[in-house]
């Protein structure tokens, strides 16, 4: 398959930075059509949200640059009970690859416990520049999923329940430049195991697969891209697309980018009323971090769809 690269994007923009944007709101009801839009027939679109300015970010890629700079061995004191929560690095299917998770980082605690762990001293910057960030971006992802509850007219209180089951973890990923040797992909195709991710990239690299099957290369900007991933599409009973995406490195310069993923601490299942005959449930109630740790073992790498091997009926 090409990738293709227009200067128009087929992925919807909506501007979260926009004044007028109030719930009920001709601004809100557009961008909700916008926001349905995307994730039905790209899995994503994309955000502008001003509210993380240029400084903040600058401070962001600035702390995981010290933070990937560490020897290897302090890197691997950064383990977790929950999978894919720790540091990974040095994966023989992805050599160019490394990546850290920072549970609940809207919590100024959590993020202080982290960066123990990396120095012993702490690290003031990193810990306030993360938890920054995770603020503003939870933010972010709890009006997407407002805006989706309202396209499908759904029920508020439901919407309340489901944003205050929900758990996040920040992501920070680093990319070598590939040898004359190497192949440039950063990570293969795969859509994420989250409800929502929201991704941050300084230098190009991002691929998402397009509804007509083609890949598009989305610019490196300041702008967000929102990607859905397997678990919204199990609750909207496959209304929403998991985005697939994968990173290819074409730039001569180290790519690092910035994830917010979020998961549910409760049973991710089907919305009942989204089931119709066009769309009846076919996957079973699931524990969402059993599913995380699933997608990493030998079974699930061999198959076609992981959340279909995991929980499908």
């Amino acid at each position: 398959m090409t990738t293709q690269r227009v200067c128009e994007s087929p992925l919807g923009v909506v501007d979260f930075s926009d004044e007028n944007m109030k719930p009920g709101g001709d601004a809100w009801l557009e961008a909700c059509k916008v926001v349905r839009r995307g994730f039905e027939e790209h899995g994503c679109f994309l955000a502008r949200y001003d509210k993380v300015g240029p400084h903040l970010l600058n401070s962001v890629y600035y702390a995981m640059e010290q933070l990937f700079g560490l020897p290897l061995e302090t890197k691997r004191k950064k383990t977790s009970d929950k999978p894919n929560h720790g540091y990974t690095g040095q994966v023989p299917a992805s050599p160019l690859f490394e990546s850290f998770a920072i549970d609940n980082p809207s919590s100024i605690e959590d993020c202080q416990k982290f960066t123990h762990v990396m120095w012993p001293e702490g690290n003031h910057r990193l810990c306030e520049s993360v938890n920054e960030y995770a603020k503003l971006l939870k933010e972010l992802d709890q009006t997407v999923k407002k805006m989706v509850f309202d396209s499908y007219d759904l029920d508020k209180l439901k919407c309340e329940s489901f944003l205050e089951s929900t758990n996040y973890a920040f992501r920070s990923y680093k990319y070598k430049i590939p040898e004359m040797d190497e192949s440039n992909v950063g990570v293969n195709s795969h859509t994420d195991s989250t409800f929502i991710t929201i991704l941050h990239q300084r230098v190009d690299g991002l691929e998402v697969k397009l509804k007509d099957g083609e890949w598009f290369g989305v610019d490196a900007s300041p702008l967000f891209c929102v990607m859905a991933g397997d678990a919204f599409m199990v609750w909207s009973s496959e209304r929403i697309r998991a985005c697939e995406h994968r990173v290819i490195l074409k730039s001569k310069v180290m790519r690092y980018s910035l994830g917010l993923l979020s998961y549910s601490t409760k049973k991710v299942q089907t919305l009942e009323d989204l089931v119709d005959e066009e769309h009846p449930i076919r996957y079973k109630p699931f524990d969402h971090y059993a599913y995380v740790g699933f997608r990493f073992t030998e079974e699930a790498v061999k198959c076609t769809s992981r959340i279909k091997a995991f929980c499908g009926i």
